[in-house]
């Protein structure tokens, strides 16, 4: 067996598992004029939980704070915020669900994941890294690129904005006192 699949049919790691935000890092980056300048930014405040059944299912949710946005630059920031990218006011929280996990070869896997963007759900394939640490909890890491126009961040004045955005995170989750 690999390792990712010694971790799902342990009955020790059957359970809840919440997320740590302050071991944890949402990420993004985004060509910009024309491709020229990449953009990097992040999304300070999320939270969330997994679970892992006795039968090595996996499903989980993390929910971020839209408002939590930071680029660096404040001016971009309230751009991004508004109706015309984000439209923070209206839709405060971006979701991601988690529906099933997908084990590929030693701690690789595929997780099948609902995205909710502004009101709109699409699927997204997250292919994963999962390993767990020295103290017990585990660390999912992964990248994905995602066109920000399926969910209607289609705001491109002049066509200088790439609409793939490469979304990475580094999640780390620590066994719920409830599931011990």
């Amino acid at each position: 067996m690999t390792t990712l699949e010694t971790l799902l049919s342990d009955p020790e790691s059957v359970g809840t598992w919440a997320l740590v935000p302050d071991r944890s890092a949402i990420t993004f980056k985004i060509r910009n004029m024309w491709g020229l300048m990449p953009v990097k930014g992040s999304f300070t405040q999320f939270s969330g939980e997994g679970r892992l059944t006795q039968g090595g299912a996996v499903s989980g949710r993390i929910d971020i704070k839209v408002a939590s946005l930071d680029t660096g630059i404040g001016r971009r920031d309230k751009h991004l915020l508004s109706a015309d990218f984000f439209d923070a006011e209206r839709f405060a929280t971006i979701s991601v669900v988690i529906n099933a996990l997908q084990p590929g070869t030693g701690k690789s896997a595929d997780l099948q994941t609902h995205f909710t963007i502004k009101g709109i759900t699409e699927p997204v394939s997250l292919p994963v890294t999962i390993t767990e640490l020295d103290d017990g909890s585990v660390r999912i890491s992964g990248r994905s690129q995602i066109d920000r126009s399926r969910f209607d961040l289609g705001w491109n004045k002049l066509g200088v904005m790439s609409n793939a955005v490469t979304v990475s995170a580094e999640a780390v989750f620590m066994r719920s006192a409830d599931s011990a």
